[in-house]
C-alpha cells in the first residue's frame, strides 16, 4: 500500500487497489489506463463468415434486417449496426419485437413480416442464440440468418450462416463478457477492417449498452466505456444530449453511474412500456427538436413505469407476508406488467437475499423474469428444469422463460429444493463485498475526491465500499416521502451525514441511539455552497454485541417454546421481572398508533431497553409479548424479523402470574 501511495495514489485509493489485487503500481496503472490493444474481431468463432455474408449482401444490394432486443443493450446494438450498414450503402431496416405482444427474440410472425418486405438476410443482435426453431423457419422461408449474441448457449446451436457468441462452448475469443452491443461492434469492425474507426464513431452507443447491461468494466469493456464517456462529454449525438438535458445531467460530469441510474432506466422504459420505437428513434435522429420531444416522452414513460412497479412490488410483498423466509422466491400474478416484473424481481432478490422468479400470467401460460442472488446460476436452474418450461433464455444473473400455468407449482417446488441445496452446500456468496475498513480520520474531502482515480466504476470495478464499526446513530429521519433514510453517525468525535436510499427505518432495523456498523461509499455533498462528506450507505446493522445478544435470546426462547427443559440459570435469563413487564407495556401503549405497532423485532427490544433503562433482552421481550397475548392484552404476528402488534381492551383486570408460560418458567428456574 505504501508503494501505491508513493506512486501518487491517495490513501483511500491505495487501500482499494490493494484489496482488489493491484498492489503493485504497474498493475494498478495497467488496470486503470484502459489502453490495452483490442482483440482482433476475427478471433471470434464465425466472425469471418458473418462479415463475408454481410459484405456480399452490401455488394448485391440485398435488403438486410437488423433484429434486436428491447433493452438498452439491444437497442444500442440495433442502432449501431443499422447506422453502420446504412453508411456502407446498405438497404437496411431494423426490427425490435414488442415486449408484450411478441416477447423476446426471433419469432415466426416477425420473420414472415420481414420476408414480405423483401428481406433476404436477418442479422440478430443481443438475441437469437437459443432460437433453434426460428432459425429453421428462416431457412424454410429462404432467408439467410446471422446470429450475434452474448447470452448463454444451449448444447445445440441454431442453424445459421454464422453464430457469433463469445459464450459458445467452442469459443476462441479471450473476452467472454462483451455486451450484445460489444459483439455488434466487433462485427462492424470486421466488415470495416478497423476497430478504431468504428470505436471513434460509435463509442457512445457502445458505452451505454455495456454499462446498462452490467458488463464487467475490465479488459475491452473498460476501453469501450472510457472512450464512450469521453464522447458523451465532448460531443453527444442529439438524442443523448436531449435526454441528458431532460434528466438534468451535467454533460461535463457524465460517469458510468450517470448511465446506470439516470439514462438507462429512461431508455429501458421504452421497451418495458411497449414504446421501444421512441428509444431507437432517439439514437438515430439528427433533429435536435425531435430529440427533445422523444426525450420528454421517455421521461414520462419512466414515471409511468415507476407507478406500475410500485403496485406490483406491493402485491408481491403481500404474497410473502407470514411466509417463512425462503431460499428462492417464485411468485405468479394475474395483472402484472411483463415489462416491469424484472425490476421488481431484482428488488425482491436484494431485500430477501435469494433468487427471485416473477411470472406474469395470461390465460393458461405465464411469461417470467428472474434475477439472481449470491451466485445462484439462473440459466443453469432453468436448464435443469427445462422439461417444465416452454422456452427459456438468459444468463447466470438474469433470465426469462415461458411456462404453462399448470406447471408453476411443480416448478416452484423444484426451484426451492435446488436453492435449498445451493445454500446448504455453502456456495452462496455474500452479495455485499467490502473493500476495507477505514478510520474516520481518513474520510477527508481530499481523499474522497481522489477516489475518482478509480473511474469508470461499475460491474467488475464497483465504487469502493468501506466499512466502519463503533458508530452511534445520533439522528435518524425518513425523507423523500418516507422512501429514504437520512442519518447522522458519530465516532471518536467525528460526525458524518449519511443517506440510505430506498430504505425505511423499519426495513433498516435500527433507531436513534443504536450502536451500529455500516458499509458505505463516501462522496462530497454540496448544498447551498457548503461542501461536506456524506456516507452513501449500502448496509447498516446493529453492532456485534447487539447481534450476539439477539441471537442468544432468540435461541433460548425457541428452545423453551419447543418444549425443551431449561436449566435454572437459563430459565432465569428468560423470565421477565415485574418491572420488565411494566416497561414493555408502557412502551407499547405510548408508541402505538391506533393501538397498532409495526417494528423490526431486534430494534424494538433495543428501543424498549433504552426507554426503560433496563436490559430488555429479545428473549425476554418475546416472553412478555406471548404472556400479554395469552392473557388477552394484545395480538401479534411476526415474519422475516418484523413484528406487528395490535393492542386489545381486556374486559377485566389481568393477573400475569397466572400465565401458564410464567408458571412453567418459574418451575424450571426453581428446578421443579
Amino acid at each position: 500500500m505504501e508503494t501505491l501511495q508513493q506512486a501518487g495514489y491517495s490513501p483511500l485509493t491505495a487501500r482499494v487497489l490493494c484489496s482488489r489485487g493491484y498492489a503493485a503500481p504497474e498493475l494498478a496503472r495497467q488496470f486503470l489506463s484502459a489502453t490495452e490493444p483490442l482483440t482482433d474481431p476475427l478471433a471470434m468463432r464465425d466472425m469471418q463468415a458473418a462479415a463475408d455474408r454481410l459484405r456480399l449482401a452490401l455488394q448485391r444490394g440485398e435488403r438486410i434486417a437488423v433484429f434486436g432486443d428491447y433493452d438498452v443493450d439491444g437497442i444500442t446494438a440495433t442502432c449501431l449496426l443499422t447506422e453502420f450498414l446504412r453508411s456502407q450503402g446498405g438497404r437496411v431496416t431494423y426490427y425490435i419485437p414488442g415486449r408484450i405482444e411478441e416477447g423476446y427474440g426471433l419469432n415466426e410472425q416477425a420473420i414472415s413480416a420481414l420476408k414480405s418486405q423483401g428481406v433476404s438476410l436477418i442479422v440478430t443482435v443481443d438475441c437469437g442464440i437459443t432460437a433453434n426453431r426460428e432459425a429453421l423457419f428462416c431457412r424454410d422461408q429462404g432467408i439467410d440468418l446471422i446470429i450475434t449474441d452474448h447470452h448463454e448457449c444451449k448444447d445445440e446451436l441454431p442453424c445459421a450462416v454464422a453464430v457469433v457468441d463469445p459464450h459458445r462452448r467452442d469459443h476462441t475469443y479471450p473476452h467472454q463478457n462483451l455486451a450484445g452491443v460489444g459483439v455488434a461492434f466487433k462485427l462492424a469492425s470486421a466488415i470495416a477492417g478497423s476497430q478504431e474507426v468504428i470505436l471513434e464513431r460509435f463509442s457512445d452507443l457502445l458505452c451505454l449498452g455495456t454499462v446498462a447491461d452490467v458488463m464487467p468494466l475490465c479488459g475491452e469493456n473498460r476501453t469501450f466505456v472510457v472512450r464512450g464517456l469521453q464522447a458523451l462529454t465532448r460531443d453527444p449525438r442529439p438524442g443523448i444530449a436531449a435526454l441528458m438535458d431532460e434528466c438534468g445531467c451535467d454533460r461535463h460530469q457524465v460517469t458510468a453511474s450517470t448511465i446506470g441510474y439516470t439514462l438507462a432506466p429512461r431508455i429501458n422504459a421504452a421497451g418495458r412500456m411497449g414504446r421501444v420505437e421512441l428509444a431507437t428513434e432517439l439514437f438515430l435522429t439528427r433533429d435536435p427538436n425531435r430529440a427533445r420531444d422523444l426525450a420528454r416522452s421517455l421521461c414520462q414513460l419512466n414515471r409511468q413505469r415507476q407507478e406500475v412497479e410500485a403496485e406490483i412490488y406491493r402485491e408481491a410483498v403481500g404474497m410473502l407476508e407470514g411466509v417463512r423466509r425462503p431460499n428462492a422466491i417464485v411468485l405468479a400474478g394475474e395483472r402484472w406488467h411483463q415489462g416491469v416484473v424484472g425490476i421488481v424481481a431484482s428488488r425482491l432478490a436484494e431485500e430477501y437475499g435469494c433468487p427471485t422468479y416473477l411470472i406474469c400470467l395470461d390465460g393458461e401460460r405465464g411469461k417470467a423474469s428472474s434475477r439472481s442472488y449470491g451466485g445462484f446460476n439462473l440459466f443453469a436452474s432453468l436448464e435443469a428444469h427445462s422439461d417444465l418450461l416452454e422456452s427459456y433464455g438468459g444468463h447466470e444473473l438474469a433470465a426469462g422463460f415461458t411456462i404453462a400455468r399448470s406447471a408453476i407449482d411443480r416448478f416452484r417446488l423444484q426451484i426451492q429444493r435446488m436453492a435449498d441445496q445451493f445454500v446448504a452446500s455453502g456456495q452462496q456468496r455474500a452479495a455485499l463485498e467490502i473493500d476495507c475498513a477505514v478510520e474516520p480520520e481518513l474520510l477527508t474531502e481530499e481523499n474522497i475526491t481522489a477516489l475518482d482515480q478509480l473511474e469508470p466504476c461499475g460491474a467488475g470495478c464497483p465504487k469502493p465500499v468501506f466499512y466502519m464499526d463503533g458508530l452511534q446513530v445520533e439522528q435518524l429521519t425518513e425523507v423523500g416521502g418516507g422512501k429514504h433514510l437520512r442519518l447522522r453517525l458519530g465516532r471518536n468525535g467525528c460526525s458524518f451525514g449519511a443517506i440510505f436510499f430506498s430504505t425505511t427505518a423499519l426495513r433498516s432495523g435500527i433507531s436513534q441511539g443504536d450502536q451500529v456498523e455500516a458499509a458505505f461509499t463516501p462522496q462530497i455533498n454540496e448544498f447551498r455552497g457548503v461542501r461536506s462528506v456524506q456516507l452513501n450507505l449500502v448496509d447498516i446493522r446493529p453492532d456485534r454485541e447487539s447481534r450476539e445478544r439477539y441471537g442468544a435470546g432468540r435461541q433460548l426462547y425457541e428452545r423453551f417454546m419447543d418444549g425443551e427443559a431449561l436449566d435454572a440459570w437459563e430459565a432465569a435469563l428468560l423470565l421477565p421481572a415485574r418491572g420488565e413487564f411494566a416497561a414493555v407495556w408502557r412502551y407499547l401503549t405510548a408508541h402505538t398508533q391506533n393501538r397498532r405497532l409495526q417494528e423490526d423485532f431486534g430494534c424494538l427490544s433495543r428501543k424498549i431497553a433504552r426507554a426503560a433503562g433496563l436490559p430488555c433482552s429479545p428473549g425476554k421481550l418475546r416472553i412478555c409479548l406471548d404472556v400479554f397475548r395469552e392473557r388477552g392484552l394484545l395480538t401479534y404476528e411476526s415474519s422475516h424479523g418484523r413484528i406487528r402488534i395490535a393492542l386489545s381492551k381486556p374486559a377485566e383486570k389481568v393477573d400475569l402470574d397466572r400465565s401458564p408460560i410464567i408458571i412453567k418458567l418459574k418451575q424450571q428456574k426453581d428446578g421443579v
